[in-house]
This record gives C-alpha cells, sequence and structure tokens, in this order.
C-alpha cells in the first residue's frame, strides 16, 4: 500500500504544460529559441536521386539531371572481354549507356527472352538479346596486333585531341573510321525505313 501511495503523490507533481508536453507535439528547447542566425544551404544542394529504372537510384547534378560517368570506349570500339562469363570473346560496340557506364557488344553475352504472341494467330517465339555489360570489363583490342590495350589521349600536329592504343601507339579516333561508321548507320536506318514502309 506504501507503494501505491508513494507512487500516486510523484503522478500529482507531474504538471504537463503546453511548452513542454509530450502528447504529439515537440519539445521546444530554449536554446533554440534563442538563436537567431541566419540558416546557412547546404554544402551539396542537391540530395535528388534520379528514378531510372524501379530498381535504379542515381545522384543528380543540382539540375536534377543524372551525373554521367566518362567511359574509356566509345560506339564503334573493338573491344575484348576480360572478365565474366563471356571473356575472351572480341565484339563491336554497338550501344553505350552513360549513366551507369554500360556498353553493349555485338553478338556477346546474350540472353533468352521470351516474346508473347502479338496477334491472335501468331504464335510465340523465344528471342536472343544482347544485354549490356559494364565499361570496366572490356578492354579495347587491335585487330592488327591483335593484343588488348589501355587507352591514352594525345593533341595531333592540327590540334585534334584523339584517342590512342597505349601499347601499340595505333590511333583510335580517325577521320576514316567516323566516316566509314556513319555510313554505316546511314545504311542501317535506310534498310530499317525501308522494311517499315513495304
Amino acid at each position: 500500500m506504501a507503494t501505491m501511495s508513494a507512487l500516486q503523490s510523484s503522478f500529482t507533481s507531474v504538471s504537463l504544460s503546453s511548452n513542454s508536453s509530450f502528447l504529439g507535439q515537440r519539445l521546444l528547447s530554449p536554446i533554440s529559441l534563442s538563436v537567431a542566425s541566419p540558416v546557412k544551404p547546404a554544402e551539396n544542394p542537391c540530395l535528388v536521386l534520379a528514378k531510372l529504372k524501379r530498381w535504379e537510384r542515381k545522384k543528380c547534378k543540382p539540375n536534377s539531371l543524372p551525373i554521367l560517368h566518362k567511359m574509356h570506349v566509345k560506339f564503334g570500339d573493338t573491344v575484348k572481354v576480360i572478365s565474366g562469363r563471356d571473356k575472351g570473346k572480341i565484339g563491336e560496340v554497338t550501344k553505350i549507356f552513360t549513366h551507369n557506364s554500360t556498353i553493349v557488344i555485338k553478338d556477346i553475352n546474350l540472353k533468352t527472352k521470351h516474346m508473347k504472341s502479338r496477334e491472335e494467330g501468331e504464335p510465340g517465339q523465344i528471342v536472343k538479346i544482347e544485354a549490356p555489360i559494364h565499361s570496366s570489363n572490356v578492354m579495347l583490342y587491335s585487330k592488327e596486333k591483335e593484343v588488348v590495350s589501355r587507352v591514352g589521349h594525345k593533341l595531333l600536329e592540327d590540334g585534334q585531341k584523339v584517342r590512342y592504343l597505349i601499347k601499340t601507339g595505333e590511333l583510335i579516333d580517325t577521320i576514316e573510321k567516323w566516316k566509314q561508321l556513319k555510313e554505316a548507320k546511314d545504311k542501317e536506318t535506310t534498310q530499317v525505313a525501308v522494311a517499315s514502309a513495304s
């Protein structure tokens, strides 16, 4: 009985005021009320993450665009896979995704995809598609010397900045190569346009 009376007397001594209530209200400290200095903005104002896929979040620049990564490979480069299931295979880069540093190589890292039928009479099918590989898993490949190498950058006499293979000294970014790639791409787009028109 003595403990019950002591407990009741302690409850009656506690008073709840409106300033220090803990029932759904924020407790205000006297220190926060006395400080009247202006609030400084954060050093990194952009803490927003770009939603690229349902499961993927990427850091953004202040204008809410995703931070793009510099890669040592470009469209049309011949590369050799140095790690993974397709290690040792050689192919040409057909697509580049700069937001997550992945590339698609022709006829490498093939995955099976089950396609549903689009029309009633048409059967479903199983197709092989090229899945992306991270750019760190490939190295540039020289077809002439048949060797892989890291990439370097240098300026030519005319002031043009080009990439070259460090091991062989072979230039990667030549004007003739880019003309060939552009012609091949234009030819491919015209073939797709003709096929869709007919």
